[in-house]
């Protein structure tokens, strides 16, 4: 009955529920220098999530999408932009926050994100939408939350009490090895959320392992922060999840 849970690198990550059914999250691999995989060498997933329209999480999912038939739960900008390139329309189960959709006996409850999803469309023009974070069951006592690339807020509280996540990832850095990618004025201090707000994330969403994440090399400084940040609320007293630092490629198996 255990779940195997493998990292691709920023915040892709390939699950394997109880059922064996496989499930790509924020595919990002073809141009994803941390990725010891690549798009055209995954077997075809049983369902594709993907939690906003930026590129480093949308990634690959219209190369999977079409090659693989599988199906793809999204927002309605990413479903829009999908349609544009060719996948067909019945292969996409849009959602939004609060929606929860069963794909190929997987259930999938989307909840509030607090990011931003926008892209380019063939034709020059730009969608918007609503990003996504998702807690994904994968066996009757485990259920997954991908964050996504929320920043923290108060009501991940109320999302630990309505859905009880047991093990999730929180992003809690930058992945310098595509920043060049994106080029303007300044430079980024922290990711969406910074060590400090990822420790305290994973406390409120009440989390048993927590996965850190949205890094390539996981001997960034941002990470030894991180468990800094959960022995320091350790150390006073309060409950505080396993933390599991993955590399790229590696695996994680979960009860």
């Amino acid at each position: 009955m255990s779940v195997t849970i493998r990292y691709f690198g920023v915040a892709a990550y390939e699950l394997l529920d109880c059922d064996g059914r496989r499930i790509l999250v924020d595919p990002f691999l073809d141009e994803n220098p941390g990725s010891p995989v690549k798009s055209h060498q995954l077997d075809a997933p049983d369902l594709i999530l993907v939690s906003h329209a930026a590129a480093d999480h949308l990634g690959d999912t219209e190369a999977l999408a079409l090659r693989t038939g599988a199906p793809v739960v999204c927002g309605g900008e990413v479903k829009a932009y999908l349609v544009a390139k060719g996948v067909p329309p019945g292969q996409i189960r849009a959602t939004t926050w609060g929606i929860a959709v069963e794909v190929n006996g997987i259930t999938i409850q989307p909840v509030e994100c607090h990011h931003w999803s926008q892209i380019q469309m063939p034709d020059g023009t730009f969608a918007s939408g609503v990003p996504m974070a998702f807690i994904i069951t994968l066996a009757p006592e485990t259920r997954f939350y991908h964050y996504g690339d929320t920043s923290i807020f108060s009501d991940l509280k109320l999302q630990a009490e309505l859905y009880r996540p047991t093990i999730g990832c929180v992003g809690i850095a930058n992945p310098l090895e595509i920043l060049h990618r994106f080029p303007m004025p300044g430079r980024m201090v922290t990711a969406e959320m910074s060590p400090r707000e990822g420790a305290l994330a994973a406390q409120w969403l009440g989390l048993e392992t927590v996965l850190p994440c949205h890094y390539i090399n996981p001997s960034c400084p941002e990470v030894e922060e991180f468990h800094q940040y959960l022995a320091s609320a350790k150390a006073r007293g309060l409950k505080v999840p396993e933390s599991v630092v993955l590399a790229p490629g590696q695996s994680f198996k979960a009860a």
